[in-house]
């Protein structure tokens, strides 16, 4: 046997189907978190499929229909459709502030804030819960 493009073939039919849907929880229960890790965040340190592969995205919160939108208005049609209510605010704050500072550097196509974008997933590490009390960061530079 061989395997063409990872277990069930699903980048396979992302590229290739006529409506591409795809479905997740928006957030799975942990043993430190009950709520969850949620399951939309600003950017992921892996993924199998690119914005250009998604149509829909459904979770149990709702439906993003995201075709012919653009990166920024992808992002808003997720957070607002998808994410699960504890993490809209959350994420709705970094898409803000993610967008005002790129705009003011001429560069908000795509906005992110890489001091930051894995605020989330390191609050888990941390502290066992990706819910964060605000995006302040405290960089450490090597001296």
């Amino acid at each position: 046997t061989r395997m063409i493009n990872g277990l069930g073939g699903s980048g396979d039919f992302l590229r290739n189907g006529y409506l591409k849907i795809m479905h997740s929880p928006s957030v799975r229960p942990t043993k430190t978190d009950p709520l969850g890790i949620t399951c939309v965040v600003p950017k992921c340190p892996h993924i199998d499929h690119t914005e250009h592969d998604l149509d829909v995205l459904v979770t149990e919160q709702g439906l993003a229909d995201m075709r012919g939108v653009a990166p920024k208005e992808r992002a808003k049609l997720i957070i607002e459709k998808c994410a699960h209510p504890e993490y809209k605010p959350i994420l709705e704050e970094y898409l803000e502030m993610a967008t005002k500072d790129c705009l003011e550097r001429g560069v908000g196509h795509e906005p992110q804030l890489f001091d930051r974008a894995f605020k989330m997933q390191l609050n888990l590490a941390q502290n066992g819960t990706m819910r964060i009390k605000n995006w302040d960061v405290k960089v450490d530079l090597c001296e």
